[in-house]
């Protein structure tokens, strides 16, 4: 195969690009190469990457297409990657993406957290902040911001994100792209308190059900989703987030717009959840708190997700409760509201692109399942980027 055009590579899913290498149509080394121009090409105006590992990726691209030419079945085969930054290519996450056939090309920023910025949700380089790929003078969320960047912009078409609060989600949702937090222990926890979980970013909502199938196992939360419609449980507050109305008509809109009644069935019932906020802050070391008022509040959320879920299949709520903010921050907003509560009771999540409020802010759809439903998440975002 020739070089591919900035264009194209734009347009190429992780599953083309190994179906390509695999058929003999293509090379990894094609498509590291595709994917090194596009970072140079693109990342000064974006600033995803704080570092590009060019002579390291391709070493990889060789090995990769030394095991396809060796007959190996790779899944991803010669699929260029981005790795959030403090992961390195060693971590779990990475280490069974690259045994699937990615190619890791370079390391995706994260917030720097300091005192007089607790809540920093923008990736950090030494070129200044990352930018969101939609619109610079938002921030692309946090604290996956670099690998939510570098998949919009179109220079990768896989990253590797962690969710401690909702850090794959949001930022998915801020960049209009896709991203799951799967079911806890899915993947060792990369903190002490158990929250914060592996999982992927993609343009592509079959890229992402390849990408958790390389990340989890074959066959772990991707078997045969549910043969009826899913029943669906809407909330836009969770009965705790001051969510903006703009977002959540917006969001509300998609959900009866992208899912027909052959897939979902929609109900309102009034959710309101006990606030996760002293709870997650004492099992992450922020604030202290007494233990057992910690486990109370753990023991009231599994248990109202776990009524939920005896009634209904999946969750629907607005990612977000308000639009991307600035680089300045976001204030006093907790764009964690809406999220973070799946991070203590363990239940997997995904973000869905659900277009633009009247404004032009971009919003995401969040969907949380039982535990280790990844399957009907998957099955929904494929759906879902059917009708985008």
């Amino acid at each position: 195969m020739a070089d591919i055009a900035p264009a194209r590579w734009a347009e190429l899913s992780a599953c083309e690009i190994a179906s390509l290498v695999r058929e003999g149509r293509g090379t990894a080394q094609t498509m590291t190469e595709a994917a090194l121009r596009a970072i140079a090409g693109r990342d000064a105006g974006v600033r995803a990457f704080t570092e590009v590992w060019a002579d390291t990726a391709r070493a990889h691209a060789a090995e990769v297409q030394a095991r396809v030419e060796a007959g190996e079945r790779l899944p991803l085969a010669g699929v260029p990657i981005g790795i959030k930054a403090g992961e390195g290519t060693g971590s779990v996450q990475s280490q069974r993406m690259i045994e699937a056939g990615c190619v890791p090309v370079g390391a995706t920023s994260v917030p720097v957290v300091s005192n007089a910025a607790d809540w920093q949700t923008w990736g950090h380089t030494d070129r200044g902040p990352t930018l969101n790929p939609l619109n610079p003078a938002w921030s692309p969320g946090g604290s996956s911001a670099g690998s939510a960047s570098a998949v919009a912009s179109g220079m990768v078409p896989l990253a590797t994100g962690s969710d401690g609060a909702g850090s794959v989600r949001i930022p998915a949702a801020w960049c209009a792209v896709y991203g799951l937090k799967p079911t806890n222990g899915t993947v060792p926890a990369r903190d002490a308190a158990g929250l914060n979980i592996a999982g992927p970013l993609a343009r592509d909502a079959q890229d992402l059900r390849a990408a958790f199938k390389a990340l989890a196992g074959a066959d772990a939360g991707t078997g045969t989703p549910v043969r009826r419609p899913l029943r669906a449980a809407w909330s836009a507050t969770l009965g705790i987030a001051d969510t903006d109305p703009e977002v959540a008509a917006r969001v509300r809109s998609f959900v009866g717009t992208a899912f027909g009644a052959d897939r979902l069935l929609v109900d309102e019932p009034d959710i309101r959840l006990p606030d996760p906020a002293p709870c997650w802050m004492a099992l992450r070391g922020h604030r202290a708190a007494p233990a057992e008022q910690v486990e109370a509040v753990r023991r009231e959320l599994h248990t109202a997700v776990d009524a939920l879920f005896g009634a209904y299949d999946v969750l629907a709520t607005p990612t977000t409760p308000h639009p991307p903010h600035g680089h300045s921050g976001p204030g006093n907003r907790m764009s964690v509201a809406l999220t973070w509560a799946f991070n203590i009771t363990g239940h997997p999540a995904v973000s869905l692109p659900a277009g633009r409020t009247p404004a032009g802010d971009v919003v995401g759809l969040q969907f949380i399942a039982r535990h280790g439903r990844e399957a009907d998440l998957l099955t929904l975002a494929e759906t879902s980027g059917r009708c985008r």
